[in-house]
C-alpha cells in the first residue's frame, strides 16, 4: 500500500505552491520513516481527512473539534492503515454517525502538512508534531441523522460551502485549506 500511495502522490498534480512543497515533504517522510503511519512517530505521522459534500453538492459536513475549539473537516490518524481513503471514510462514519458516505473519486483531492500544537488527549500530553495529510472528496446523505463523537467533538453540522470556511476559528485553515478545497470543487463542476 505504501508504494501505491507514493505512486499516487508522485502522479498527483499540485494545485498550488503549498501542495507542491508539502508533497515533497510527505514523499520524503514516506520514503525514510518506517513508522510514518503510526502515532509512535512523534515527529510526524500520516493522517487522512475528508471534505464531505452532500449528494446535491450544496453543503459541507463539519464537526466542532474540542481540541481546537473550532469547526473543522473530519478525519484522523492512519494508525497503521496505509489505505488512507478507507481511513477518511472510517473517520467520517465515526465522527458524524453518517454511514451512507462514499468517495466522489478514489483519487487524492488535496494534500497538506499540518502543524499540531502540543495538547492533552485523554489526560496524556501529546507533544507538538506534524500531520502529513491526504484529503479525499467524499459525499454523504444529508438526510441521515448525525451523531456527535463526544470524546472528540461537541457538534456536527452541514453548512453552505462559504459558511463552512467562515465557521472555522483557525485563520490558516480558512485561508489555506478550506478555501482551497471549495475552489477545487468548483473546478470539478
Amino acid at each position: 500500500m505504501r508504494k501505491a500511495l507514493i505512486s499516487q502522490l508522485t502522479a498527483y498534480n499540485p494545485y498550488n505552491e503549498q501542495e507542491t512543497r508539502d508533497r515533497e515533504t510527505i514523499l520524503h517522510m514516506l520514503k525514510t520513516q518506517e513508522d510514518i503511519f503510526l502515532r509512535s512517530n512523534l515527529l510526524a505521522h500520516m493522517t487522512a481527512s475528508a471534505w464531505v459534500q452532500d449528494f446535491e453538492h450544496r453543503h459541507i459536513l463539519m464537526a466542532y473539534h474540542n481540541i481546537y475549539h473550532s469547526w473543522a473537516w473530519l478525519g484522523g490518524h492512519a494508525d497503521g492503515n496505509e489505505d488512507l481513503l478507507q481511513v477518511a471514510i472510517k473517520e467520517v462514519r465515526e465522527e458524524s454517525g453518517i454511514q451512507n458516505v462514499r468517495p466522489v473519486s478514489d483519487n487524492i483531492f488535496s494534500i497538506e502538512v499540518l502543524t499540531v500544537d502540543g495538547h492533552e488527549k485523554k489526560g496524556i500530553y501529546v507533544p507538538s508534531h506534524l500531520h502529513l495529510n491526504v484529503t479525499y472528496l467524499l459525499e454523504a446523505d444529508r438526510e441521515e441523522s448525525v451523531r456527535v463523537k463526544a470524546d472528540e467533538d461537541s457538534a456536527v453540522g452541514w453548512f453552505a460551502p462559504q459558511e463552512a470556511v467562515e465557521k472555522s476559528c483557525e485563520p490558516w485553515f480558512r485561508e489555506r485549506i478550506y478555501s482551497k478545497l471549495n475552489a477545487k470543487i468548483i473546478l470539478l463542476a
